[in-house]
């Protein structure tokens, strides 16, 4: 294509989107890198830096794989003194930070929008605002979170997303969102996560979805996400589709918004238009090859690093981790609660897509979160999986991290997304472009 849609990616990591959207070396990330990936998208500007550590690990593998122009600075400091090192650009990506909605911490925890890096969604916003106001708008977004944010915070159940999709309304997009499962479209690991698709009022897109009479429809088969993953037909009719308006001030959502308690009102799939919301819980509907841990994983145990095999000494340890627990604690200001939490299968079964990667995947030492398998099958042998097997699991490239040590490659895979979920949503966006 000679006029490609030029992209910026925020947030990059170790790169999972522009691998979704450029593939690596022309091949696609579905095929395993085989097959070639006839794609529209230059990532023309990529930012990653990480506040919290003084080594840019991340950023050293971004700007090692990709060649073009990186930044290693804070995406806040950038947009306040230097606005201009920012391209004017076509689609913007991003899996912005989601520590404050993470599943690893409780719902009541969560402080959402108000959170130390919560805040980094107004980066988006801040260089969308101001590039409409240069006239040079963003057409498209496409960004990535933790599902958690539909119903965060606690206390609010759904403000923050509800804020979010105000705050581009008035920015002047519609936006599409779907909670999608990588492993219920046929990807090797069971990793959920919220994906919103966002089309500025200059756009083909953002005028088909405002003629659209019967929003349901673009939620069912007319949307780009409906048209890359497929829902049920049966799920999205006019009895279970919600609508409302989200109205007043971002400060009155901030406030007001869902104040009685309740369950958030954003259903896993949505739509929202002029502040309209049109929002549902749709089921996938998949039947194509679907990939488990037993194709992934390395069957060879002689090309595995010896201190990745679980050491008997051990074994006692990872087996009360992964257990089944239901005991008295003490908290710290002496009050006993109960404490109870379900029992892990242990070791993992090869059978099904992998358990979702977190932060913690790396280290020798037992946990009840990190992977671990026998193979081969019955013969007793345990191990962890290796920085490649995380990378299948992933969709990168064998390889991509390697030139960082095994715990940060682990690190790099728990932060990362599932490539295959974006290519899947940037080939469909790119019918749309094209048309």
């Amino acid at each position: 294509m000679k006029n490609k849609v030029k992209v910026v990616e925020l947030f990059a990591g170790v790169g999972g989107f522009r691998l979704g959207l450029e593939g690596w070396e022309g091949k696609s990330a579905s095929s395993n890198y085989k097959d070639k990936l006839e794609s529209i998208y230059k990532v023309e500007w990529g930012n990653q830096w990480e506040p919290s550590t003084k080594t840019q690990d991340a950023y050293n593998i971004y700007s090692a794989k990709f060649k073009g122009a990186h930044s290693n600075q804070d995406i806040q400091e950038v947009i306040n003194n230097n606005f201009s090192e920012i391209p004017d650009h076509d689609l913007l990506v991003g899996g912005f930070p989601c520590q404050d909605y993470s599943v690893a911490r409780t719902l009541n925890q969560s402080k959402g929008l108000r959170g130390k890096k919560g805040v980094l969604w107004w980066a988006i916003h801040a260089i969308l605002e101001k590039k409409i106001l240069k006239r040079r708008p963003v057409k498209y977004l496409m960004l990535e979170n933790v599902d958690r944010l539909l119903k965060s915070p606690a206390s609010q159940r759904g403000r923050d997303f509800a804020i979010m999709l105000s705050s581009l309304s008035q920015l002047g997009y519609a936006v599409e969102w779907r909670v999608i499962n990588a492993a219920d479209y046929g990807m090797p690991q069971r990793r959920r996560r919220v994906f919103f698709l966002g089309y500025h009022k200059s756009t083909d897109l953002y005028k088909q979805i405002k003629k659209e009479k019967d929003k349901s429809k673009w939620l069912l088969n007319k949307g780009v996400i409906s048209n890359a993953f497929k829902v049920k037909a049966d799920i999205i009719n006019t009895d279970k589709l919600v609508s409302f308006k989200l109205e007043g001030s971002l400060s009155d959502l901030t406030e007001s918004f869902n104040k009685k308690g309740g369950k958030s009102p954003f259903g896993n799939t949505g739509l929202m238009i002029d502040g309209n919301v049109f929002t549902v819980d749709s089921k996938p509907n998949f039947s194509g090859k679907e990939l488990s841990l037993n194709q992934i994983i390395i069957k060879q145990n002689n090309l595995i690093p010896k201190d990745f095999f679980i050491d008997e000494k051990t074994l006692p340890k990872w087996r009360q981790l992964k257990g089944a627990k239901n005991t008295i604690k003490t908290n710290k200001q002496g009050v006993e609660y109960k404490y109870a939490e379900g029992g892990m299968v242990f070791p993992d079964s090869l059978q099904k897509p992998s358990r979702t990667i977190i932060t913690g995947e790396g280290g020798s030492s037992p946990s009840r979160f990190k992977h671990v398998i026998e193979w081969p099958v019955n013969s007793g042998i345990l191990r962890r999986l290796v920085p490649e097997e995380l990378e299948k699991l992933n969709m990168f490239p064998p390889g991509h991290t390697d030139a960082a040590a095994s715990v940060k490659r682990a690190f790099f895979m728990g932060n990362a997304l599932v490539v295959g979920v974006v290519e899947k949503l940037g080939v469909e966006l790119s019918k749309h472009i094209r048309k």
